[in-house]
């Protein structure tokens, strides 16, 4: 009697939480991790969920830009040049200074162009910020979705084990049963060996559970998109409830708050912007322009400007004299005062005058005129590219707004049947529930008969078989339960309970 008391103690565990069974010292020591910390985490690691998060940075700076093309394109430039001090002939003529001349240039510009493009641009990429948003919301809940799925395979993993932990403890008990019977020859040899076999077998089907535990958690933090702890526990208990939802409500809910479809209704008005911005292709253009530059040089020997300066007065002013007698002669009113002028003697005033101008490089410039224009473009005829760009665009439009209406068929499709499959699921929950505690009722009596020798060891293993089998469908339907809640609020789009 008190082996079979034993037996009902150790297959009771296997209605404890589905959580792993440790000592106090170890639960002191070992990691935790909740549904919720697993979520959190990652959101911060998984590489695929951080790769919307950088198109959603594109899609930031995208925006930015657009707003910066209206702004005025300002360039400068500064160049400096050097020329030999060697005279130019043309035309039989000689030019240029027989110095060496260092000159320095500088410009400042300034261009902007305004056309139906690049003014709708902003509201493309801000539409365009939008979708990348929703795009971001979807992913966070395909990313909570698949880690509280892989979650919930490790509960589930972890649930076998006790059960196998449990089916082993009662073989071992079993087969200490049958050793000692067959020592006071209540019991032949031949069941003391199939005990032996029974034993053996709950051994494999432990170490392969646990083996599989260890396989489940690995997937876990794959999507955590970290490395595994070691010794981490699971947690989060998630009890088994009746479902009090609303068929109705849940799809009207879904319609509003389901990302996918929220993430295809701002592509479908992203796409709507982009027509319009195509349409604004046949708008006129009109570009303004600007700039100012300025100039200096320096010749190397000033002293041959200035005496070249200086001879070239000289013989202005011996011409001119020359021109005043050739008049007299002729009878011609004298222009002898015009030859006195002082702008044609040489000074030494004009000598200080082009040494300072000489000693204004490299910084001190003189000045171009500003300049300014406008110009009106039309546009005419560019063989047929922006009819091309706008028939693209209505093409994607309408495909965005099919795949909102697929969407939306789509969620109905998983809200109405994950709101049955859930209901199903919780049915089957106390059916399996019911048909393993007969399980095990049945196996505690079996082995209180084979102890007694009011049947064989094989009933017994039937019965441990059945209360096995019935014990693995009630730990199925438990966290089938579970992934239909789980697959059931990803469709609507929120938390359920």
């Amino acid at each position: 009697m008190r082996f079979a008391v034993c037996a009902l103690a150790a297959l009771t565990l296997t209605a404890a939480s589905p959580a792993l069974a440790q000592t106090p010292d170890t639960a002191r020591v070992a990691p935790i991790l909740s549904l919720q910390d697993a979520i959190s985490i990652a959101r911060r690691n998984n590489p695929l969920f951080l790769q919307s998060r950088s198109a959603r940075q594109r899609a930031g700076a995208a925006l930015r830009t657009s707003y910066g093309v209206l702004l005025p394109d300002i360039s400068s430039s500064f160049s400096n040049s050097y020329r030999e001090g060697r005279a130019q002939f043309f035309g039989g003529q000689q030019f240029g200074s027989t110095s060496d001349v260092i000159s320095t240039d500088a410009s400042i510009n300034a261009f902007v162009s305004y056309s139906g493009a690049n003014l709708m641009a902003p509201k493309v990429q801000r539409a365009n910020l939008d979708a990348a948003e929703s795009d971001l919301t979807n992913a966070d809940a395909v990313l909570r979705n698949a880690v509280t799925g892989q979650y919930l395979n490790v509960l589930a993993a972890q649930a076998r084990a006790q059960l196998n932990d449990t089916l082993l403890a009662s073989a071992q008990a079993q087969l200490e049963l049958s050793q000692a019977r067959a020592a006071v020859g209540a019991a032949t040899t031949l069941d003391v060996r199939r005990a032996e076999v029974q034993v053996g077998q709950a051994r494999v089907a432990v170490l392969r559970e646990r083996n599989n535990i260890e396989t489940e958690k690995l997937r876990l933090f794959q999507q955590l998109g970290v490395e595994q702890p070691g010794d981490v526990r699971l947690t989060t208990e998630l009890p088994v409830t009746e479902p009090n939802l609303n068929l109705q409500e849940l799809l009207s809910n879904a319609r509003r708050q389901n990302p996918a479809i929220a993430a295809a209704r701002s592509r479908e008005g992203a796409s709507n912007m982009v027509v319009r911005q195509a349409r604004s292709a046949y708008l006129p253009t009109l570009s303004l322009r600007t700039g100012i530059s300025g100039f200096t040089s320096q010749e190397s020997d000033i002293d041959a400007a200035i005496a070249g300066e200086r001879d070239q007065r000289a013989s202005s002013r011996s011409s001119c004299f020359g021109t005043d007698s050739l008049r007299v002669r002729a009878g011609l009113p004298s222009i002898a005062a015009a030859c006195n002028n002082p702008r044609l003697s040489f000074t030494d005033a004009d000598a200080a005058l082009m040494r300072a101008e000489n000693s204004r490089y490299p910084f001190d410039f003189t000045r171009d005129p500003i300049t300014f224009s406008a110009t009106l473009s039309f546009p005419l005829f560019n063989g047929f590219q922006r009819e091309q760009r706008l028939q693209e665009a209505e093409a994607n439009r309408s495909d965005a707004r099919y795949n909102v209406r697929a969407q939306e068929l789509r969620v109905t499709q998983e809200v109405n049947s994950g709101y049955k499959n859930l209901l199903t699921a919780y049915e089957a929950v106390q059916i399996q529930t019911q048909n393993s505690v007969a399980a095990r009722e049945a196996l505690a009596l079996a082995q209180e008969r084979f102890r007694v020798g009011a049947n064989t060891f094989v009933d017994v293993v039937q019965a441990r078989a059945d209360f096995q089998r019935a014990e693995s469908d009630r730990i199925n339907a438990i966290y089938e339960f579970h992934r239909a809640y789980a697959t059931l609020e990803s469709a609507v789009g929120r938390p359920l309970r």
